[in-house]
């Protein structure tokens, strides 16, 4: 299974939680359902509500993931085997890209323009369901281009998740408690 974070760029990161990578892809998958749906209803709202999914998680970590949420109760009901955990704070960024061409659909919607607002809703469908299908996150990608905004958001989400000695943060392993 492809993983988003490229394995000579896994040591550079920052301590963080790790996430399963399968999780990442089945919230990408819910998400492209749910945006096509609203796309084919001719209804916007749907983008708010994935916009609030999505937008919680890049804001708050993948913790906090709805999708996540119910991909760790799915592993365990369905007792899938563990895989190899990876960073969150690619798929972390890639969130936060996707909640801002949904902000800027919203946006769109709200000024009376619903061909640029569709247009933003429908390229964030195209890169989840890339994700979703293939394992490949451009958003992710684009974390290691070292820039500055991937760069100022690895300090804050650094910062926001210092956690006290001892803590399961940056070890590798994945709790679906």
């Amino acid at each position: 299974m492809p993983n988003a974070v490229p394995p000579d760029a896994a040591a550079t990161l920052p301590p963080a939680r790790m996430i399963d990578p399968r999780g990442h892809r089945f919230g990408a998958a819910v998400s492209a359902g749910l945006l096509v749906a609203s796309f084919a209803a001719g209804a916007p709202l749907g983008a708010a509500v994935v916009l609030l999914t999505i937008g919680t998680s890049a804001a708050f970590g993948m913790r906090y993931s709805v999708y996540g949420l119910v991909w760790r109760r799915l592993v365990r009901i369905l007792r899938l085997s563990s895989v190899e955990p990876e960073h969150e704070y690619p798929p972390r960024f890639a969130q936060t890209l996707g909640s801002v061409a949904l902000v800027l659909a919203l946006a769109a919607f709200a000024l009376g323009s619903a061909l640029l607002g569709w247009t933003f809703i429908l390229a964030v469908v195209g890169l989840q369901t890339l994700l979703a299908v293939t394992g490949y996150c451009l958003g992710c990608r684009l974390f290691f281009l070292r820039w500055w905004v991937p760069s100022l958001l690895t300090d804050v989400w650094s910062r926001a998740s210092r956690r006290p000695a001892g803590s399961a943060a940056g070890t590798g392993r994945i709790s679906y408690r």
